[in-house]
């Protein structure tokens, strides 16, 4: 089986580019041919084993000295929230350089379903992408990640993209109870389609490792002196509640003597973060801005505890991916993350609220660090049911049901 998966964002920095870059990696495996047509804005591209990709260039605005690409559009590429490499909203763009988008994307689009000749297409995102896909003969799938269904929220001038994907589409696949729900609610004409999919981690990334704190984490310049690690990872946006985060570390700080807390990624909000963090007082929060999967792997299997703090997660895959490294999660009870996360692996706490996040990672680094050998029952949890080895076979029947 051929197919051709289309996304918004770079498979490096986002959770949607993760999913679709294990995706094409785990159905390469099992003898699929898949390729990607993604944006880009730097001829740096990581390379997959038997992937092939379609990068559109950008040129990155938000660098200092952006790389200058042959053929790049001359801005970044455009987001739901934030990229690490692009803050560039979809209602930033001009219509001129909308239409540059949308044009650049259906050429490459085009080319690929002229000669890869997909049997099957599959479009990351309720969104403007799949919609350049409708009418080319080929049966349209889609995953709704969350972030669309805010920019449906936020821009109504731009709906059109989402409901014409909609209407075109065989299925679209929901990662999570409440990502069915928002699904529901925006397409009720369309519920027939609906298909639940749990997202999934790649297992030869994440896993348990014995590794050593002070070296994993003197590679980003956070010294270590036996202390018990707290660790969030993810961009730095507004919806993943990293404030209430550093509001509760001046609670927790003085509760934990022993604790640092590290923080891997980058975002807008980076900036207001630090300046909080200041303010506060705090002196155990570290900022160390993107590490590459492997290394947030090493992370989470030194860390005690992995914070989830999201105001809303559609679904939550970095507490999938700490809980295969073995590490007690504490996220919030909203979005997707309630569909996993529970006393068995970690806590839940309130969104939005300081004073219950720093509750649920005292009791929680306590009861890590009373119980050693809770971590092999997490990672054996994470393994059982989230594996995109496991969740993979889903997909492939789903695609062989909609080819017919």
């Amino acid at each position: 089986m051929r197919i051709l998966m289309i996304n918004h964002f770079p498979l490096e920095g986002s959770g949607s580019g993760t999913y679709t870059k294990n995706l094409a990696t785990q159905l390469v495996k099992l003898g699929h041919e898949v390729c990607v047509v993604l944006p880009v804005n730097t001829t740096d591209i990581p390379q997959y084993e038997g992937v092939r990709l379609h990068p559109v260039f950008f040129t990155n605005t938000d660098a200092a000295d952006p790389e200058v690409i042959e053929g790049a559009l001359p801005f970044n590429f455009p987001c739901f929230t934030t990229h690490p490499v692009s803050t560039v909203a979809f209602s930033d763009l001009t219509e001129a350089q909308m239409q540059a988008y949308l044009d650049a994307f259906k050429q490459a689009i085009d080319e690929e379903v002229r000669t890869f000749a997909p049997d099957v297409v599959h479009g990351q995102h309720v969104w403007a992408l799949p919609s350049l896909a409708v009418d080319c003969g080929v049966p349209l799938v889609l995953t709704a990640h969350g972030t669309d269904l805010m920019g449906y929220d936020k821009w109504p001038e731009m709906r059109h993209f989402a409901e014409t994907a909609m209407d075109a589409c065989a299925k679209v696949i929901c990662i999570s109870a409440d990502n069915e729900q928002l699904v529901r609610k925006a397409f009720p004409q369309h519920v027939e389609k609906i298909v639940r999919m749990r997202n999934g981690y790649n297992p030869d990334i994440f896993y348990p490792q014995m590794l050593d704190r002070a070296d994993v984490l003197g590679r980003h310049g956070v010294p270590y002196e036996g202390q018990d690690v707290i660790l969030f990872a993810g961009k730095m946006t507004r919806f993943k509640g990293i404030d209430i985060l550093v509001e509760a570390a001046a609670t927790y700080e003085n509760q934990l003597p022993n604790a640092i807390t590290v923080l891997a990624g980058d975002g807008e909000e980076r900036g207001n973060l630090e300046a909080q963090a200041r303010d506060l007082g705090l002196s155990r929060i570290y900022f160390i801005g993107n590490v590459p999967q492997d290394e947030l792997a090493r992370l989470y299997c030194i860390a005690d505890i992995d914070l989830v703090p999201s105001r809303r997660e559609p679904f939550g895959l970095v507490a999938v991916e700490a809980m295969a490294c073995g590490t007690p999660v504490v996220a919030t009870n909203q979005g997707g993350l309630p569909d996993f996360v529970n006393e068995t692996v970690g806590a839940l706490v309130n969104p939005e609220d300081s004073a219950d996040l720093a509750r649920g990672i005292v009791s929680t680094l306590e009861r890590a660090l009373s119980n050693p050998t809770w971590r092999d029952g997490i990672a054996a949890y994470a393994s059982g049911h989230y594996s995109q080895a496991v969740i993979i076979r889903e997909l492939n029947e789903l695609y062989r049901e909609v080819i017919g």
